[in-house]
Protein backbone atom coordinates (compact mmCIF):
# COMPACT_ATOMS: atom_id res chain seq x y z
CA UNK A 1 0.00 0.00 0.00
CA UNK A 2 1.04 3.60 -1.12
CA UNK A 3 2.15 5.65 2.04
CA UNK A 4 1.53 9.52 1.80
CA UNK A 5 5.24 10.24 1.20
CA UNK A 6 5.31 7.71 -1.87
CA UNK A 7 2.01 9.35 -2.70
CA UNK A 8 3.86 12.68 -2.28
CA UNK A 9 6.85 12.45 -4.23
CA UNK A 10 4.58 10.96 -7.34
CA UNK A 11 2.04 13.91 -7.22
CA UNK A 12 5.25 16.28 -7.12
CA UNK A 13 5.25 19.54 -8.43
CA UNK A 14 8.76 20.58 -6.86
CA UNK A 15 10.45 22.32 -9.91
CA UNK A 16 7.55 22.58 -12.30
CA UNK A 17 7.42 26.25 -11.68
CA UNK A 18 11.38 26.73 -11.43
CA UNK A 19 13.48 25.97 -8.59
CA UNK A 20 12.62 29.42 -6.77
CA UNK A 21 8.98 29.53 -7.25
CA UNK A 22 7.53 29.92 -4.09
CA UNK A 23 3.31 30.34 -4.93
CA UNK A 24 3.39 26.85 -5.87
CA UNK A 25 -0.52 25.65 -7.53
CA UNK A 26 -1.47 29.39 -7.27
CA UNK A 27 0.52 29.49 -10.39
CA UNK A 28 -2.10 27.76 -12.09
CA UNK A 29 -4.24 31.11 -11.87
CA UNK A 30 -3.48 33.17 -14.89
CA UNK A 31 -5.06 36.24 -16.21
CA UNK A 32 -7.21 34.93 -18.74
CA UNK A 33 -8.92 32.67 -15.80
CA UNK A 34 -9.07 35.91 -13.59
CA UNK A 35 -10.89 37.90 -16.56
CA UNK A 36 -13.23 34.48 -16.96
CA UNK A 37 -14.06 34.13 -13.68
CA UNK A 38 -15.86 37.72 -13.27
CA UNK A 39 -18.37 36.03 -15.52
CA UNK A 40 -19.53 34.14 -12.53
CA UNK A 41 -20.76 37.75 -11.22
CA UNK A 42 -24.36 38.24 -12.41
CA UNK A 43 -26.30 39.15 -9.30
CA UNK A 44 -23.51 41.44 -7.79
CA UNK A 45 -24.38 39.72 -4.04
CA UNK A 46 -21.28 39.91 -2.08
CA UNK A 47 -20.55 37.09 0.99
CA UNK A 48 -17.51 37.61 3.39
CA UNK A 49 -16.46 34.53 4.81
CA UNK A 50 -14.84 34.84 7.81
CA UNK A 51 -15.21 34.32 11.34
CA UNK A 52 -14.70 37.40 13.69
CA UNK A 53 -11.82 38.27 15.00
CA UNK A 54 -13.17 38.35 18.86
CA UNK A 55 -11.96 37.05 22.11
CA UNK A 56 -15.07 34.42 22.21
CA UNK A 57 -13.69 32.77 19.36
CA UNK A 58 -12.72 29.07 18.63
CA UNK A 59 -9.14 28.70 19.86
CA UNK A 60 -9.00 26.85 23.71
CA UNK A 61 -5.40 27.65 23.79
CA UNK A 62 -3.70 24.68 22.20
CA UNK A 63 -0.51 24.64 20.09
CA UNK A 64 0.12 28.06 21.50
CA UNK A 65 -2.85 29.30 19.58
CA UNK A 66 -5.26 31.65 21.59
CA UNK A 67 -8.57 34.07 21.01
CA UNK A 68 -7.63 37.45 19.72
CA UNK A 69 -6.83 40.38 22.23
CA UNK A 70 -7.97 43.31 21.46
CA UNK A 71 -8.15 46.86 23.62
CA UNK A 72 -7.67 50.30 22.76
CA UNK A 73 -5.02 52.44 23.12
CA UNK A 74 -6.20 55.83 22.57
CA UNK A 75 -9.25 56.35 24.74
CA UNK A 76 -11.75 59.81 23.37
CA UNK A 77 -10.08 62.52 25.97
CA UNK A 78 -6.59 61.38 25.65
CA UNK A 79 -5.79 63.02 22.81
CA UNK A 80 -6.95 66.80 22.42
CA UNK A 81 -6.42 69.87 20.06
CA UNK A 82 -7.85 73.95 20.30
CA UNK A 83 -10.96 72.60 17.71
CA UNK A 84 -12.25 69.48 19.79
CA UNK A 85 -10.97 66.53 17.85
CA UNK A 86 -11.64 63.10 19.14
CA UNK A 87 -9.57 60.42 18.68
CA UNK A 88 -9.50 56.90 19.44
CA UNK A 89 -6.73 54.33 18.55
CA UNK A 90 -6.66 50.41 19.56
CA UNK A 91 -4.15 47.40 19.03
CA UNK A 92 -4.82 43.68 18.66
CA UNK A 93 -2.71 40.96 19.78
CA UNK A 94 -3.34 37.56 18.27
CA UNK A 95 -1.59 34.14 16.83
CA UNK A 96 -1.88 34.46 13.07
CA UNK A 97 -4.38 31.02 12.20
CA UNK A 98 -6.18 31.93 15.13
CA UNK A 99 -9.48 32.43 13.08
CA UNK A 100 -10.24 32.30 9.51
CA UNK A 101 -6.57 31.92 8.07
CA UNK A 102 -4.33 30.62 4.94
CA UNK A 103 -1.42 28.29 5.65
CA UNK A 104 1.57 29.60 3.81
CA UNK A 105 3.77 26.67 1.92
CA UNK A 106 5.86 26.79 5.09
CA UNK A 107 3.60 26.21 7.77
CA UNK A 108 3.95 21.92 6.91
CA UNK A 109 6.30 19.50 5.77
CA UNK A 110 7.66 16.93 6.66
CA UNK A 111 11.53 15.42 6.40
CA UNK A 112 12.71 18.75 7.58
CA UNK A 113 11.76 19.87 4.13
CA UNK A 114 8.98 22.25 2.90
CA UNK A 115 7.69 23.42 -0.82
CA UNK A 116 10.10 23.04 -3.19
CA UNK A 117 13.08 21.61 -1.62
CA UNK A 118 12.87 24.05 0.87
CA UNK A 119 15.11 23.04 4.14
CA UNK A 120 12.68 23.64 7.28
CA UNK A 121 15.79 24.04 9.33
CA UNK A 122 17.54 26.36 7.04
CA UNK A 123 14.32 29.02 6.45
CA UNK A 124 12.49 29.30 9.50
CA UNK A 125 14.58 31.59 12.35
CA UNK A 126 12.96 32.57 15.50
CA UNK A 127 13.59 36.78 15.27
CA UNK A 128 12.74 36.56 11.27
CA UNK A 129 10.14 33.87 10.23
CA UNK A 130 10.58 32.23 7.21
CA UNK A 131 12.89 32.92 4.42
CA UNK A 132 11.14 30.97 1.70
CA UNK A 133 7.53 29.94 1.12
CA UNK A 134 6.18 32.02 3.72
CA UNK A 135 2.84 34.13 3.34
CA UNK A 136 4.06 37.47 2.16
CA UNK A 137 5.39 35.68 -1.44
CA UNK A 138 2.21 34.57 -2.30
CA UNK A 139 0.48 38.06 -2.95
CA UNK A 140 -1.73 38.63 -4.66
CA UNK A 141 -3.18 34.97 -3.45
CA UNK A 142 -6.01 33.65 -4.71
CA UNK A 143 -8.07 35.93 -7.29
CA UNK A 144 -10.09 34.17 -9.39
CA UNK A 145 -13.02 31.58 -9.76
CA UNK A 146 -14.34 29.95 -6.75
CA UNK A 147 -16.47 26.56 -6.45
CA UNK A 148 -18.51 25.59 -3.50
CA UNK A 149 -18.82 21.86 -2.97
CA UNK A 150 -21.24 21.47 0.24
CA UNK A 151 -20.94 17.59 1.04
CA UNK A 152 -23.02 18.73 4.15
CA UNK A 153 -26.06 19.48 2.30
CA UNK A 154 -25.47 16.21 -0.36
CA UNK A 155 -25.42 14.34 2.77
CA UNK A 156 -28.60 15.58 3.86
CA UNK A 157 -27.46 16.41 7.62
CA UNK A 158 -26.54 20.01 9.27
CA UNK A 159 -22.35 19.04 10.03
CA UNK A 160 -20.50 15.89 9.13
CA UNK A 161 -19.90 13.74 12.40
CA UNK A 162 -16.30 13.40 12.84
CA UNK A 163 -16.80 9.03 13.29
CA UNK A 164 -18.51 9.57 9.75
CA UNK A 165 -16.28 8.18 6.53
CA UNK A 166 -14.13 11.01 5.22
CA UNK A 167 -15.07 13.02 1.95
CA UNK A 168 -13.60 11.03 -0.43
CA UNK A 169 -13.03 12.45 -4.48
CA UNK A 170 -16.23 9.88 -5.80
CA UNK A 171 -18.22 12.07 -3.05
CA UNK A 172 -16.90 15.54 -4.24
CA UNK A 173 -17.84 14.19 -8.16
CA UNK A 174 -21.08 13.40 -6.73
CA UNK A 175 -21.91 16.81 -4.98
CA UNK A 176 -20.95 18.26 -8.61
CA UNK A 177 -23.51 16.24 -10.33
CA UNK A 178 -25.59 17.24 -7.65
CA UNK A 179 -25.18 21.12 -8.28
CA UNK A 180 -24.55 21.02 -11.69
CA UNK A 181 -20.81 22.47 -11.60
CA UNK A 182 -17.31 21.44 -12.11
CA UNK A 183 -14.01 22.37 -10.69
CA UNK A 184 -11.42 22.92 -13.05
CA UNK A 185 -7.81 23.97 -13.58
CA UNK A 186 -7.14 27.20 -11.50
CA UNK A 187 -10.11 27.03 -9.31
CA UNK A 188 -10.39 28.08 -6.17
CA UNK A 189 -12.19 25.23 -4.14
CA UNK A 190 -14.21 25.48 -0.98
CA UNK A 191 -15.81 22.26 0.80
CA UNK A 192 -18.54 22.75 3.60
CA UNK A 193 -18.30 20.27 6.32
CA UNK A 194 -21.33 22.57 8.76
CA UNK A 195 -18.46 22.28 10.82
CA UNK A 196 -18.85 26.22 11.21
CA UNK A 197 -22.69 25.51 11.58
CA UNK A 198 -21.75 22.91 14.79
CA UNK A 199 -20.57 26.20 15.87
CA UNK A 200 -23.26 28.25 15.67
CA UNK A 201 -25.79 25.56 17.05
CA UNK A 202 -23.73 24.11 19.92
CA UNK A 203 -21.58 26.88 20.87
CA UNK A 204 -17.26 26.69 20.63
CA UNK A 205 -15.95 23.52 22.40
CA UNK A 206 -12.70 21.42 23.00
CA UNK A 207 -13.98 19.23 20.71
CA UNK A 208 -14.76 21.57 17.85
CA UNK A 209 -11.29 22.60 17.52
CA UNK A 210 -9.31 19.23 18.84
CA UNK A 211 -11.22 16.83 16.17
CA UNK A 212 -13.16 17.67 12.50
CA UNK A 213 -14.67 15.50 9.98
CA UNK A 214 -12.88 16.90 6.80
CA UNK A 215 -11.28 14.98 3.64
CA UNK A 216 -9.56 12.04 3.94
CA UNK A 217 -6.22 11.68 1.88
CA UNK A 218 -7.14 9.61 -1.08
CA UNK A 219 -8.46 13.44 -2.32
CA UNK A 220 -5.24 14.51 -3.20
CA UNK A 221 -4.42 12.70 -6.48
CA UNK A 222 -7.77 13.88 -7.16
CA UNK A 223 -7.01 17.50 -6.13
CA UNK A 224 -3.61 17.27 -7.84
CA UNK A 225 -5.72 15.44 -11.18
CA UNK A 226 -8.29 18.56 -11.55
CA UNK A 227 -5.45 21.19 -11.05
CA UNK A 228 -7.15 23.20 -7.93
CA UNK A 229 -5.25 25.98 -7.16
CA UNK A 230 -6.06 26.09 -3.65
CA UNK A 231 -8.33 24.47 -1.02
CA UNK A 232 -10.46 25.97 1.95
CA UNK A 233 -13.16 24.79 4.31
CA UNK A 234 -15.07 25.57 6.93
CA UNK A 235 -13.07 23.37 9.41
CA UNK A 236 -10.10 24.36 11.35
CA UNK A 237 -7.92 21.60 9.60
CA UNK A 238 -9.39 20.67 6.45
CA UNK A 239 -8.78 17.10 5.95
CA UNK A 240 -10.12 14.23 9.29
CA UNK A 241 -9.08 14.77 12.27
CA UNK A 242 -8.09 11.79 14.17
CA UNK A 243 -6.54 11.12 11.24
CA UNK A 244 -7.68 7.70 9.48
CA UNK A 245 -4.07 7.50 8.02
CA UNK A 246 -1.73 4.86 10.48
CA UNK A 247 1.51 6.33 11.33
CA UNK A 248 0.67 10.42 10.13
CA UNK A 249 -0.92 12.99 11.93
CA UNK A 250 -1.79 15.12 9.17
CA UNK A 251 -1.37 13.71 5.95
CA UNK A 252 -2.95 15.50 3.41
CA UNK A 253 -1.20 18.79 4.78
CA UNK A 254 1.80 17.09 4.54
CA UNK A 255 1.32 16.02 0.74
CA UNK A 256 -0.61 19.20 -0.51
CA UNK A 257 1.71 21.90 1.16
CA UNK A 258 4.66 20.18 1.05
CA UNK A 259 4.99 18.43 -2.30
CA UNK A 260 1.74 19.66 -4.32
CA UNK A 261 2.82 23.48 -3.36
CA UNK A 262 -1.21 23.86 -2.37
CA UNK A 263 -2.28 26.65 0.29
CA UNK A 264 -5.18 25.47 2.29
CA UNK A 265 -7.56 28.40 4.01
CA UNK A 266 -9.19 26.83 7.26
CA UNK A 267 -12.09 28.46 9.40
CA UNK A 268 -14.31 29.72 6.40
CA UNK A 269 -17.69 30.98 7.22
CA UNK A 270 -19.68 29.26 4.24
CA UNK A 271 -22.90 29.14 6.28
CA UNK A 272 -24.66 32.16 4.01
CA UNK A 273 -22.96 31.45 0.96
CA UNK A 274 -23.81 27.71 0.58
CA UNK A 275 -28.01 28.96 1.44
CA UNK A 276 -27.57 31.25 -0.94
CA UNK A 277 -25.96 28.84 -3.84
CA UNK A 278 -28.43 26.06 -2.76
CA UNK A 279 -31.24 28.74 -3.54
CA UNK A 280 -30.48 30.18 -7.04
CA UNK A 281 -28.70 27.08 -8.11
CA UNK A 282 -25.43 29.38 -8.76
CA UNK A 283 -22.41 27.06 -7.22
CA UNK A 284 -19.48 29.36 -8.81
CA UNK A 285 -18.17 32.72 -8.09
CA UNK A 286 -15.91 35.25 -8.18
CA UNK A 287 -13.44 34.78 -5.30
CA UNK A 288 -10.67 36.86 -3.53
CA UNK A 289 -8.71 36.64 -0.56
CA UNK A 290 -5.18 37.78 -0.41
CA UNK A 291 -3.37 37.27 2.66
CA UNK A 292 -1.78 40.09 5.02
CA UNK A 293 1.91 40.76 3.76
CA UNK A 294 3.40 39.95 6.94
CA UNK A 295 7.05 39.25 6.09
CA UNK A 296 8.11 35.94 7.33
CA UNK A 297 5.11 34.92 8.04
CA UNK A 298 3.78 30.91 7.85
CA UNK A 299 -0.12 31.92 7.93
CA UNK A 300 -1.94 34.75 7.47
CA UNK A 301 -5.34 35.88 8.67
CA UNK A 302 -8.14 36.83 5.77
CA UNK A 303 -11.70 37.83 5.08
CA UNK A 304 -12.27 36.41 1.92
CA UNK A 305 -14.84 37.80 -0.32
CA UNK A 306 -17.44 35.50 -2.86
CA UNK A 307 -19.22 37.86 -5.54
CA UNK A 308 -22.25 36.10 -7.32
Amino acid sequence: METFKELGKRLSNWGRWGADDQKGTLNLITAEMVRAAASSIRSGKVFELSLPLGHDGPQRGGHGRFNPQHSMTVMPGEFETPDGLVVADDMLILPLQCATQWDSLAHVGYDDKYYNDVTASETITAMNGAKRNSIDKVLPGAVGRGVLLDIARLRGVEWLRVEDDPIGPEELERAESEQGVRVGEGDILLVRTGWRRKAIVDGWSSEWIRTNPGLGLDCAEWLRDREVSVLASDNWGIEVQPSRTEGAYLPLHCVMLRDVGMMFGEMFDLEELSADCAEDGQWDFFFSAPPLRVVGAVGSPVAPIAVK
